[in-house]
C-alpha cells in the first residue's frame, strides 16, 4: 500500500468544518471531559478510545439520552464479549426515536416513495399517534417485554410504526423482506419464535405486484408461538380468517406509554447472511444501539433536523434498521419501497432529487452499475440539496469515487463506510471533517479502537491485516438466540485473538489516517504467502465493459499447488475470446500485479449472491472442493440457486 500523500479528491471547506456537529462536540467534550480541543478528528479519536468511559458519557450528554433510572457507571465490565454498559441505567428506544414529535409535530418523519417516486409524508405527530395505538394493542395481545414481534414487510411506513411501537413495548424486532422465500424467513423466525407477526398480502417490484399470500399461510402454519398474524393489505386484499386489521390497530388517538428497560434490554434480533447454515441470530441492545446511532448519525453522519436521509435497503438487511434510527437526530427518514433500478437504472438518484435527500446511501455495486450504463445523475436530475453519498455492502472501487465526483458534483462528499450486521453500525468511514482519498474510508469511527493485526496480534500500518477491534463498542451483540453457553458467539469473533473482536475483513490503515477495505479474509487469495483481497480484483476487472461481474476464489490443492479462478458473467453481446481474455489479464497485471492474474478465466451465467446481495465466495470455494451442495451452502440465504450448479458440475468435471 502506498504512503504517499496523494491529493485528496475532497476536502470540506473551514465553513462546514466548523459548523459540523463533530467539530462541535469536540468543543464541548474538551470543556465538560477532557478531551483534546486541539488537533481535529485524530486527536478527538484517540482520545474516544483511550478514554472509553468519558467518551461514551460525553456521548449521552451531548445528545442528552434520557436515562429514567440513573447508571452506577459508564462501563461495568470492559471484557470481550461480555461487556455491561451503563450499568443499572434503564430508558426506551422508541422514547428517543420519537422526541421530535414534542417540537415539530406537523413536519414530516417519515417520506415514503415507491415506483411511482411520488412521495407521501407521515408527520411526527402522526407517526407518535400511530406508535401509541400499536403499542397499547400489542399489551392487550398480552405482548410482555422480552417477547419477539416479526415483520414480513418491505420498506413501508407501517414497518417503522411496527418496530417502533415493538420497542416501546420492550419487546424484541425482527423483520424479513418480502422478496425472502418461506424457508429462508423460518430459517430465521423459528429460531426467535415470535408471538406477532405483521404480514403484508405482498409488495410491487419492477413494475409487478408479488403475492405472498401462500407463503404468509406458510409462515403462519409453521411457527405456532404465533399469537396474533396483523395484514397489511398493500396490494388491497381482505385480510386471510384470523388475521387483525392494520387500521383497527393504528387508529386510536392514545398516548405512547414507553417501558423503561435495562441498557442491555434486547432490541432487536438481526441475522447473519447464513451462507453456510443457519444464519446466526445476532441481538443487540435498546441502549447500545441507541448511543451508538447517535453518536454515528449524528457526529458521523452529521444529520439533525434539517436533513433526509435516504438509504437504499430492504427490511431484511442491517441498513434498514440503521436508517431508521435517523429519526433518532430528527432527521426525516425517507423510505423507498421498489426495484433500485425501476423504471432505469438511474431510479434512485429520482428518488433522492423528489425527496430533497441530503445525505443518500446506497451500494458500491449501484455505483458502478450506473457508471456502466452511462447514467449522467448531475445533468438529468436536481441534486443541489444531497450534501453526501454514502456507499455500502463492498468497498467502493476507486473508479467509482472518480465517477461520482465528476458526473454527480465536484463538491461532493463521498463516504464509502464498512462495518457489519454484527455491530449494526460503522467500524470506518464518514468524518465530515476530514479530506476523501480515492478508494479510501476517510478515518476509524469515534470509539472504535480499529486496528490491522498480522498473524500473532503484531499491529501493521500500510500493510494488509486482518481488521480487529481492541476494545468494546455498545452496539456489538449481547448474545446471540439458542446459543446459551455463548459459544457460537465467542467462536465467531473472539477465537483467533482471545479477548479481541476479529471481524473477517483484510484491512489497511493507512500512515495518514484512513482505511482500505480489501474484502473478506475468509474467502481470502493467499498466494505464496501473499495475502490479496478479491475486492482488488473486482474493481480492476470490472471496469472492462464486457463484464458484467466477476468472482474470484483461490483454492489449495491436495499436491501443495494453488488454483485460482476468475469467474466472469458477460454483458450482452459479449464474447470470451482470446481478445477478451488477454484484455483481462493485462488489466490486472497493469493494475495490480502479475501475482493477481488467475489461473484460468471462466465464464458463468451469472454470480450467486446472498439476499442482501453479497458476492458468496465461501459456499463456491466449498463446491469446487468437492463439498455437496446442501453442505456447502443454505439454500434459503441464495438469491439464486440455480447459478450453484454450474459449480457444482465444474467440480465434478475437475474431479
Amino acid at each position: 500500500m502506498p504512503t504517499e500523500n496523494p491529493q485528496p479528491l475532497w476536502q470540506p471547506d473551514p465553513q462546514r468544518i466548523a459548523r459540523s456537529q463533530v467539530t462541535r462536540f469536540q468543543a464541548w467534550a474538551a470543556e465538560h471531559h477532557g478531551a483534546p480541543a486541539d488537533g481535529g478528528y485524530p486527536a478527538l479519536h484517540r482520545w474516544s478510545v483511550d478514554a472509553l468511559e468519558p467518551f461514551w458519557e460525553a456521548v449521552t450528554q451531548w445528545f442528552d439520552v434520557r436515562f429514567s433510572t440513573p447508571y452506577t457507571r459508564v462501563l461495568g465490565d470492559r471484557s470481550m464479549p461480555g461487556a455491561q454498559w451503563f450499568p443499572g441505567a434503564t430508558l426506551n428506544y422508541a422514547e428517543h426515536a420519537l422526541r421530535a414529535a414534542g417540537t415539530r409535530p406537523d413536519e414530516p418523519a417519515l417520506l415514503h416513495v415507491d415506483e411511482t417516486h411520488e412521495p407521501t409524508l407521515v408527520t411526527w405527530s402522526e407517526l407518535r399517534r400511530q406508535v401509541g395505538s400499536l403499542a397499547a394493542e400489542l399489551r392487550a395481545l398480552g405482548v410482555r417485554p422480552g417477547d419477539r414481534v416479526s415483520g414480513y414487510l418491505p420498506n413501508v411506513p407501517q414497518a417503522v410504526v411496527a418496530l417502533l411501537a415493538t420497542a416501546a413495548v420492550g419487546a424484541v424486532w425482527t423483520s424479513c423482506a418480502p422478496d425472502f422465500g418461506a424457508r429462508s424467513v423460518l430459517d430465521r423466525f423459528q429460531q426467535v419464535e415470535p408471538v406477532v407477526l405483521f404480514t403484508v398480502d405482498g409488495y410491487r417490484y419492477g413494475g409487478k405486484e408479488h403475492d405472498r399470500r401462500d407463503t404468509v399461510g406458510e409462515l403462519r402454519r409453521e411457527l405456532p408461538s404465533l399469537r396474533a398474524v396483523v395484514h397489511i393489505p398493500l396490494l388491497g386484499t381482505e385480510a386471510p380468517e384470523g388475521a387483525l386489521e392494520w387500521d383497527a390497530l393504528t387508529r386510536a388517538d392514545t398516548e405512547p406509554v414507553f417501558e423503561q428497560v435495562p441498557f442491555a434490554h434486547p432490541l432487536w434480533v438481526l441475522y447473519s447472511s447464513g451462507t453456510t447454515g443457519l444464519p446466526k441470530a445476532i441481538v443487540q441492545s435498546q441502549g447500545g444501539i441507541l448511543v451508538e446511532h447517535l453518536k454515528q448519525l449524528g457526529l458521523h453522519c452529521d444529520l439533525g433536523p434539517e436533513d433526509r436521509f435516504f438509504w437504499y435497503t430492504s427490511t431484511g438487511w442491517m441498513m434498514w434498521n440503521f436508517l431508521v434510527s435517523g429519526l433518532l437526530t430528527g432527521t426525516t427518514v425517507v423510505l423507498y419501497d421498489g426495484s433500485p433500478g425501476y423504471p432505469d437504472t438511474g431510479a434512485q438518484w429520482r428518488v433522492a432529487e423528489r425527496t430533497g435527500a441530503t445525505l443518500y446511501g446506497t451500494s458500491a455495486a449501484y455505483v458502478m452499475a450506473c457508471r456502466k450504463a452511462d447514467v449522467h445523475p448531475g445533468r438529468d436530475f436536481d441534486l443541489s440539496k444531497v450534501q453526501c453519498v454514502a456507499t455500502t455492502g463492498s468497498p467502493l472501487p476507486p473508479d467509482g469515487f472518480r465517477w461520482l465526483h465528476d458526473e454527480v458534483r465536484e463538491d461532493l462528499w463521498i463516504a464509502s463506510v464498512s462495518g457489519g450486521t454484527d455491530v449494526c453500525s460503522c467500524f470506518a468511514g464518514a468524518v465530515p471533517t476530514l479530506p476523501v482519498y480515492i478508494g479510501e474510508l476517510q478515518a476509524p469511527s469515534l470509539g472504535t479502537d480499529l486496528q490491522s493485526w498480522d498473524p500473532s496480534g503484531k499491529p501493521l500500518t500500510d500493510e494488509v491485516g486482518e481488521l480487529v477491534v481492541t476494545n468494546p463498542m455498545p452496539s456489538m451483540p449481547i448474545h446471540f438466540w439458542n446459543d446459551p453457553d455463548g459459544s457460537r458467539y465467542h467462536d465467531s469473533y473472539f477465537d483467533t485473538y482471545p479477548g479481541v473482536w476479529r471481524h473477517g475483513d483484510w484491512i489497511t490503515l493507512t500512515s495518514r489516517g484512513s482505511v482500505v477495505i480489501h474484502g473478506r479474509s475468509d474467502s481470502t487469495l493467499n498466494r505464496q504467502g501473499v495475502r490479496m483481497g478479491s475486492a482488488d480484483i473486482y474493481e480492476a476487472v470490472e471496469r472492462l465493459p464486457e463484464i458484467r461481474e466477476s468472482l474470484v476464489i483461490g483454492i489449495e490443492q491436495p499436491d501443495g499447488g494453488y488454483w485460482m479462478p476468475l469467474f466472469v458473467h458477460l454483458a450482452p453481446g459479449a464474447v470470451l475470446d482470446q481478445a477478451l481474455l488477454d484484455r483481462i489479464k493485462r488489466t490486472i497485471r497493469e493494475n495490480l500485479s502479475p501475482r493477481h492474474v488467475p489461473d484460468e478465466v471462466i465464464e458463468v451465467p451469472g454470480i450467486p449472491h446472498t439476499l442482501t446481495g453479497k458476492r458468496i465466495e465461501v459456499p463456491v470455494k466449498r463446491l469446487l472442493q468437492g463439498a455437496p451442495l446442501e453442505k456447502a451452502v443454505n439454500p434459503g440465504s441464495i438469491d439464486n440457486l440455480d447459478l450453484l450448479h454450474f459449480y457444482e458440475d465444474l467440480a465434478r468435471k475437475r474431479a
